[in-house]
């Protein structure tokens, strides 16, 4: 089940979404020396707090029973665009739709929005993420490789 999340779900979204990226993390040699700006590791409580209740994100999670398994965020634009954020699921529960689902939601979402496209930014090293992205209608749109980050920068977007 997908539910808004709320002030009181925030420190289990923030476990949620480092073990989810620590997979990536331990996948592409990423540690919180060489790359401390990667989500594994710079998610924090103030930091989804501020997205939540500052900059009044759209905030989702997925639930299995009482437990969170799977999260994202939506960050409104300009020219009626959003950027999908840490759209994620534990290990334990992937492979199982769980990620398909939200990603459905956040389309649905975004329109209600007004927005008529979503941008997204990915381990342009991580293939399988990238077709993964892709067997939804997402095109890729670019890299760029910043100093921080041991790895590049991949761009995509979908016209919702």
């Amino acid at each position: 089940m997908i539910k808004e999340v709320s002030e009181k779900d925030i420190s289990e979204c923030v476990n949620v979404i480092r073990d989810s990226f620590l997979t990536v993390a331990n996948e592409f040699g990423l540690t919180a020396e060489n790359a401390s700006r990667f989500t594994a590791f710079a998610t924090t409580e103030d930091r989804l707090k501020w997205h939540l209740l500052r900059e009044h994100r759209p905030m989702y999670v997925f639930y299995d029973k009482d437990t969170i398994v799977g999260y994202y965020s939506l960050l409104l634009q300009d020219n009626n665009e959003c950027e999908l954020n840490n759209l994620c699921v534990i290990p334990a529960y992937r492979h199982k739709g769980i990620g398909a689902e939200l990603l459905k939601h956040a389309f649905n979402k975004a329109k209600e929005l007004n927005s008529k496209k979503i941008n997204i930014g990915i381990v342009e090293e991580n293939k399988v993420l990238r077709k993964w992205y892709e067997s939804f209608g997402f095109e890729h749109t670019g890299t760029k490789k910043f100093e921080f980050f041991p790895f590049t920068c991949g761009y995509m977007e979908k016209h919702i």
